[in-house]
């Protein structure tokens, strides 16, 4: 079945938000960066966070991990430069930060809406793939690096990595051990990190093929090199059959807020890979 690029234009700009709409324009349709960034900058507050529900789940005003990890994700994800958006950032995030490395949140955003699986923690806790994609945004400050390298020894492990079951989340592990050059045991987080991205992938229902190419961003990407023969365009097989009579494509637990969002990243999948 062939892409409906236009279907999916509609739909995005019918249930998309302000910054969906503009991303879309922005990555397909040669809409405006200056644009794209005024529309990210009215998430930004005075404290130099994000908040303002740009991450769906969470809905509060007040800046918090959650919604600057979203952020960071989404740029590097897409390929947006920073220009200024991201200065007093790395300041913000050591400000949030405990001793030991985690990550604070602002107490009033339980008096917002907040999504049920975040009702435990109150939003992000891991400084790790934050403090990774402001590396890879040449944004992140000497300190904010080692602080959390600290973290990371002590909360994670090669055993620990190997033992997540969903691939979406091995972007914690994958942002941060390929954002870093010097730690203990590198390697052996590496391996531990590609092994449990392929185990993942493999046991993948359809539903979440979408995630594998946060990490196979690219036909020559090291993860979509180690996949098996044929599996990588099984996948976009997959993808390329679901886009929905609207012109979106469903995220992976059915929840309609994602639906824009889901439909820019599968459109950037199919497009690197030459899908359409």
């Amino acid at each position: 079945m062939p892409i409906d690029l236009g279907k999916a234009r509609d739909f995005v700009h019918r249930q998309g938000t302000l910054f969906e709409r503009a991303l879309f324009d922005y990555l397909f349709d040669g809409g405006s960066l200056e644009r794209l960034h005024q529309i990210i900058l009215c998430y930004k507050n005075p404290d130099n966070g994000f908040g303002h529900g740009f991450e769906h789940d969470l809905k509060a005003p007040q800046s918090n991990p959650l919604a600057l990890e979203y952020l960071l994700g989404v740029m590097k994800h897409a390929g947006i430069p920073p220009g200024s958006l991201l200065h007093g950032t790395a300041a913000w995030v050591e400000s949030q930060m405990d001793a030991d490395g985690t990550l604070r949140n602002p107490a009033e955003i339980r008096n917002y809406p907040l999504a049920p699986w975040w009702q435990e923690w109150g939003g992000q806790t891991m400084p790790d793939s934050i403090v990774a994609n402001l590396i890879h945004f040449d944004c992140a400050s000497p300190s904010l690096v080692e602080k959390t390298k600290l973290w990371v020894l002590a909360n994670t492990s090669p055993e620990k990595i190997l033992a997540n079951e969903w691939l979406f989340m091995a972007y914690h592990a994958f942002d941060f051990f390929f954002a870093v050059d010097d730690l203990p045991g590198l390697q052996s987080f590496r391996q531990a990190t590609v092994d449990n991205i392929l185990a993942c992938a493999i046991a993948a229902p359809d539903n979440q093929v979408d995630s594998l190419f946060v990490f196979a961003l690219t036909p020559d990407s090291a993860i979509a090199n180690a996949l098996p023969p044929g599996f990588i365009d099984r996948c976009l097989d997959v993808l390329t059959n679901a886009q929905q009579e609207e012109g979106h494509w469903l995220d992976q637990h059915n929840l309609p807020q994602w639906y824009p969002m889901t439909t820019i990243n599968v459109l950037l999948a199919l497009r690197r890979y030459g899908r359409w």
